[in-house]
């Protein structure tokens, strides 16, 4: 039966253990959905904090179908919303079915939609909620059934027009979009 040194046995159990780590860590980036990168060094976006999460719930392949979950934090909904904006670039060739559109809150859930309308022409979709989302309440924008558009990363603006006396159209922030392979 062979010898084995400490040393020997402890250096071969720190490299299994090293390569177990690395295959576990790596795993699930696979499982996940595209989602916003986090960390954005050039991103265009003046302000950081106007940087608003996504999720692309099936990976954001050009040219494929998707649901497309845009988030809106509540600190950026001082005011509540009756009306939301998603507006987009001119480059952007994707396509939206504005019969499967859906927004929640946190407190109040599913927010009854009384209209979508996809103007194409000045590329936004305006999203008419039948009862305004609550000030200071997270917001999620579902738009599934969505063509991706091609390879590239496209900002998509948020804007709300704010619920109160004055009806005033105001920034959210921009979502920054990547659209892979």
């Amino acid at each position: 039966m062979p010898k084995f040194s400490q040393a020997k046995l402890s250096k071969k159990l720190l490299a299994l253990l090293s390569l177990s780590g690395v295959l576990v860590m790596g795993l699930p980036a696979i499982g996940f959905a595209q989602g916003n990168s986090g960390f954005t060094i050039f991103s265009g976006v003046d302000n950081r904090s106007d940087i608003l999460d996504y999720y692309l719930q099936f990976n954001g392949r050009s040219g494929q179908r998707d649901r497309y979950k845009l988030y809106i934090p509540a600190k950026k909904m001082t005011q509540g919303a009756k009306v939301l904006y998603v507006s987009y670039p001119e480059n952007f060739d994707g396509t939206f079915d504005v019969d499967k559109v859906r927004v929640e809150t946190k407190r109040q859930g599913n927010i009854e939609i009384e209209d979508v309308v996809w103007d194409k022409e000045s590329r936004f979709l305006q999203i008419v909620l039948a009862e305004p989302a609550e000030p200071n309440s997270q917001v999620t924008i579902t738009l599934s059934n969505v063509t991706n558009p091609s390879l590239g990363t496209y900002y998509m603006v948020a804007d709300a027009m704010v619920s109160g006396d004055i009806p005033v159209r105001v920034y959210l922030g921009t979502w920054i979009v990547s659209i892979n392979r």
